[in-house]
C-alpha cells in the first residue's frame, strides 16, 4: 500500500489497481474563508497543492468522505465537488452524507452496515467508526462524521480516524483492532471559543502509545485554526520516545507500507 499525503486531511491510498482519494480539499491557496475571527485569521488554505497533484488525481478510482456538511470545506470543498462531479468518481460515504452528496451530482455509494460492522470494499472490507469532533458547545455545532478501517487481502490494515478527539471509542477501537497503519489529525484545531476539536500533540502521542502499528500524522500547517507544526510534533515525539513509530509526511510525500 502507498499513502500519499496531499495537503491537510487529503491523501491518496493506493491498493494495487485502486487509488482512493480521501477528503479532498482542492482549492487554490487563500481562496477559502478563515475559520477564526481573531488571531490566526488568514484565508485558507495556507499552502498551495503540491505541484504533482493534477497528475496524481488522473489515476484516482474512488473517493472516501469522512464528513462534509456544516461548512467543513477542509474535507470537501467546491473545487473537489466539481472535480468529482465531472469525473463521476465513485464516492463512498455514510448514509447520513449520501443525500447531501447526491444532491450535488456526485456518484454516491453509501455504506449500508452500522458502525464497526464490515461493508464490502474493493475485494475486502471497510467499517466506520464514530468521531467526536469537539466537546461542549462547540461540539454541538460540529459535524462529527466517522473514521474508517480498511482491510484488504495482501495489504496492511489502515485506520483513518477522521476528525476526532482521542475518545474512549477511538481508544477501544485501536486496542481491539490494532491497525497496521493509522492516520490521525494532529493539528490541534480550535476556534476562537472552546477547546480542541481534533487531536493535538498530546493526544497524538497518546494514540501512538496505544497502537502497535505505524501512526501517520496529518492535518498540519494547511488550515489557519490548526496551530500544531510538524517541527513541534516531531520534537515532542522524540522526547516521548515514539519518533520511530510516528511518521509526519510533507505535502506531496508518498509512504510505502507492506502487509505484516
Amino acid at each position: 500500500m502507498n499513502l500519499q499525503q496531499i495537503r491537510n486531511a487529503t491523501i491518496i491510498l493506493e491498493f494495487g489497481p485502486y487509488r482512493v482519494l480521501v477528503d479532498p480539499m482542492l482549492a487554490d491557496k487563500g481562496t477559502l474563508p478563515p475559520l477564526r475571527l481573531f488571531g490566526a485569521n488568514q484565508r485558507n488554505p495556507l499552502v498551495a497543492l503540491p505541484a504533482s497533484t493534477a497528475k496524481d488525481l488522473e489515476t484516482v478510482t474512488h473517493c472516501l468522505i469522512t464528513h462534509c456538511q456544516k461548512g467543513h470545506f477542509d474535507h470537501l470543498d467546491r473545487a473537489a465537488k466539481r472535480w468529482l462531479r465531472e469525473k463521476q468518481i465513485p464516492v463512498i460515504c455514510t448514509p447520513h452524507d449520501a443525500p447531501y452528496l447526491a444532491k450535488r451530482g456526485l456518484n454516491v455509494q453509501a455504506l449500508t452496515q452500522a458502525h464497526d460492522q464490515p461493508n464490502p470494499f474493493l475485494g475486502g472490507t471497510i467499517r466506520s467508526v464514530r468521531c467526536t469532533h469537539g466537546l461542549g458547545l462547540v461540539g454541538k455545532l460540529m459535524e462529527h462524521g466517522v473514521g474508517y478501517l480498511i482491510e484488504l487481502p495482501g495489504e496492511p490494515s489502515v485506520y483513518l480516524t477522521g476528525d476526532t478527539l482521542l475518545t474512549p471509542t477511538v481508544r477501544e477501537f485501536v486496542l481491539q483492532h490494532q491497525p497496521q497503519v493509522s492516520v490521525v489529525p494532529a493539528g490541534g484545531a480550535r476556534f476562537d471559543l472552546g477547546g480542541d476539536i481534533i487531536m493535538g500533540i498530546d493526544e497524538t502521542l497518546a494514540f501512538t502509545r496505544l497502537s502497535r502499528g505505524t501512526v501517520v500524522a496529518n492535518h498540519l500547517e494547511a488550515i489557519s485554526h490548526c496551530p500544531t507544526t510538524r517541527k513541534a510534533l516531531a520534537e515532542a515525539a522524540m522526547r516521548a520516545g515514539v519518533a520511530g513509530q510516528l511518521v509526519i509526511p510533507e505535502d506531496g510525500e508518498t509512504l510505502v507500507f507492506q502487509a505484516a
